[in-house]
């Protein structure tokens, strides 16, 4: 049995940080000090973790109500906190089999805890990164069958891989994998004209491990070219299907989501 690699707690990790923006309660004080110094100086990053949680809650309910997916992969799982995607496709369908892939050490460490699913469904765990798209695909094809339709989720993640084209690239050799009437769902950040949003993403390139690239609104848009955008289309997150809120109107948020099917 491979030995779960051993947990830096020297440095921030985008899993801890965004875990502790959640309200969840696996970080250490290193991650709480990056995200503060942040929340310092762009208070909103609160209002952007949460509503990518949203948004992934409000897209695998639909996938798995409205479209009759039972098939997930999700990329860049994070750690676990409410919500997680085999909770929300197994609470719609109890028969959804899901696979989540991740190479965070802590992430690994709380493996057992995401791999708790229905009866009737199942749950995987595939450490990798999410680049070695061959190995991915062969290790998700253990549990899914991918000569029949998943739904391909990725929150969150796309804006560690440094370069907008090797993105680009490794979600096009996801895509070239699914079957058709597959579906993929992305959600990422997008850089609004705001001194303080720059402020908070060089504040995060100087002190997390891994760096984040933002995106232009286009440069987001690019990851569903080819594809069948359902409504209501790319948009900020917390107006993705969120219905009317109870008071006043939905936050403005930095992150921003898709979802569409492959012809």
């Amino acid at each position: 049995m491979t030995e779960t690699p051993p947990i830096d707690t020297t440095v921030a990790h985008s899993a801890r940080v965004w875990n502790y923006w959640l309200g969840g309660k696996d970080h250490y004080p290193v991650d709480r000090a990056l995200g503060d110094q942040i929340l310092a100086v762009r208070p909103s990053i609160v209002t952007d973790a949460r509503a990518g949680r949203g948004f992934l809650t409000r897209g695998i309910t639909h996938l798995a109500r409205e479209e009759g997916v039972r098939q997930f992969l999700d990329i860049g799982t994070g750690l676990p906190t409410a919500n997680n995607t085999h909770e929300v496709a197994q609470a719609a369908a109890p028969g959804s089999r899901v696979v989540y892939v991740d190479n965070d050490p802590m992430v690994l460490a709380h493996a057992r805890a995401l791999l708790v699913g229905t009866e009737e469904g199942a749950t995987a765990f595939v450490d990798t990164d999410l680049r070695e798209t061959g190995k991915v695909l062969a290790a998700a094809g253990d549990l899914l069958d991918l000569d029949r339709p998943v739904a391909l989720s990725v929150v969150g993640t796309l804006g560690h891989i440094p370069d907008l084209a090797e993105a680009l690239d490794v979600m096009e050799r996801y895509r070239a994998a699914l079957a058709p009437g597959s579906f993929v769902m992305v959600g990422d950040h997008v850089m609004p004209d705001d001194p303080a949003a720059l402020a908070a993403l060089e504040r995060w390139n100087e002190g997390a491990a891994l760096a984040y690239r933002s995106h232009t609104r286009e440069e987001f848009a690019a990851y569903f070219g080819g594809l069948d955008l359902l409504e209501p289309g790319v948009v900020p997150a917390t107006r993705w299907r969120a219905g009317e809120p109870e008071v006043g109107e939905a936050p403005d948020t930095d992150m921003w989501a898709g979802l569409a099917r492959k012809p």
